[in-house]
């Protein structure tokens, strides 16, 4: 039996995120019958703590941590891999890997691959993209960052990067360290039809939003994914399509920004719907969207754009390595500089129905040769075998 333990998401089948995308379809298609997975489960409930679950036949422990703004997880991954290094030890687990998801703690790596190795469990880091550099975070916390990446990656048995740009860095940044890296990206499902559920019906009547109508975009609400950049090109056109923006809103103070900045309340067209949980209708919103538009700035191979090259057919990515990566040929990309989106929507908007089916096509086909959650299983596999096969 193989033994995987996966640390840094807040849990198996939690609400939709990043980390949590990434775990639960992992394992959902994981074929190999050989391997047992651990996924511990944030929970603020005090009473929840410690207790076992067994869902899918994934291992999930409940740890508690209160609420405590962005140093939760820091708090949260800490105690997971505590708890796991006991339960290592307890259990007699051998056949075991450690995969951590995120710099989050890299200063303690030391003591912990000290520990790991005692017991022979290879660690393994996904940094994900660059935290660091990330407009949100003051001075010193970048710094902060820079400094826990740097031990995450000195520290670790493997690096696994979800982009290549990222693998590029890590590789001339921590080069000295010999840490072998690998390129492993996230995944994206091929020819899905969700139903227009209720919750699409409520959020449809309540908005106004007709299919095929609008543009669409999905991702947490931060400066360094260019809301201000999108906003103001969009309201400097005269498209009669409305921009459906999905993102989280709840207590936050970019929205009051945003909207002194740019004035978007007074433009009907733009419709903040807020966060939407519902798989199926998020990918209802994304197959029935005229166009997608992607401004991540910061980070690797994001979940959200392949989930709009699998799903929408016209996709506007911000120009960055790591979108060009991704995208290719199939997509429109757009700058910072003044006008440069507005023009690239206006022509987008103008297209014929052949040249949009042309795009899909060739965006479900980028997702097919290079970004299935089969694809991504298979080189995980890959590289535990690897590590495990280097133990013996």
């Amino acid at each position: 039996m193989k033994n995987i333990i996966i640390i840094g998401s807040r849990g198996y089948k939690f609400n939709y995120g990043g980390w949590e995308t990434f775990v639960t379809n992992l394992v959902l298609n994981t074929k190999d019958k050989d391997v047992q997975y651990y996924i511990p489960n944030l929970t603020h409930e005090k009473s929840e703590d410690r207790k076992i679950k067994k869902i899918d036949g994934v291992i999930s422990p409940s740890l508690y941590v209160p609420k405590q703004g962005f140093v939760t997880m820091f708090t949260f991954t800490i105690k997971a891999i505590r708890y796991f290094l006991k339960y290592i030890r307890e259990k007699n687990l051998e056949n075991t890997v450690m995969i951590v998801l995120g710099c989050k703690v890299g200063p303690l790596f030391p003591f912990w691959k000290r520990k790991l190795k005692k017991y022979h469990v290879p660690l393994v880091i996904n940094p994900d993209g660059l935290e660091w550099k990330r407009d949100k975070w003051s001075w010193w916390i970048k710094k902060c960052f820079k400094i826990s990446e740097r031990f995450s990656v000195k520290y670790s048995d493997y690096v696994v990067c979800d982009s290549k740009a990222i693998q590029d860095y890590i590789d001339v940044e921590y080069g000295k360290y010999h840490v072998p890296s690998g390129f492993i990206a996230y995944g994206a499902y091929e020819n899905q039809k969700p139903k227009k559920n209720e919750t699409v019906k409520k959020l449809w009547k309540e908005y106004d939003i007709k299919d095929n109508d609008y543009y669409l975009i999905v991702g947490r609400f931060v400066p360094e994914n260019n809301y201000e950049t999108m906003i103001n090109e969009f309201m400097k056109t005269d498209i009669k399509k409305d921009l459906v923006i999905i993102c989280n809103l709840e207590k936050n103070k970019f929205y009051e920004y945003l909207q002194e900045e740019t004035g978007f309340e007074k433009d009907k067209r733009i419709k903040f719907i807020g966060s939407v949980y519902d798989p199926e209708a998020l990918l209802y919103f994304r197959q029935h969207a005229y166009a997608y538009l992607h401004g991540h700035s910061a980070g690797g191979t994001n979940p959200s754009l392949l989930e709009a090259l699998a799903n929408t057919s016209v996709n506007i990515l911000f120009d960055v390595s790591y979108n060009r990566e991704v995208g290719e040929d199939c997509c429109f990309y757009f700058s910072k500089e003044n006008g440069q989106l507005k023009k690239v929507l206006e022509d987008v908007d103008v297209l014929g129905q052949k040249e949009v089916q042309e795009l899909g096509k060739k965006a479900k086909v980028r997702i097919h040769e290079a970004y299935t959650w089969t694809i991504v299983v298979d080189k995980y596999m890959e590289v535990v075998n690897k590590l495990l096969n280097s133990q013996k």
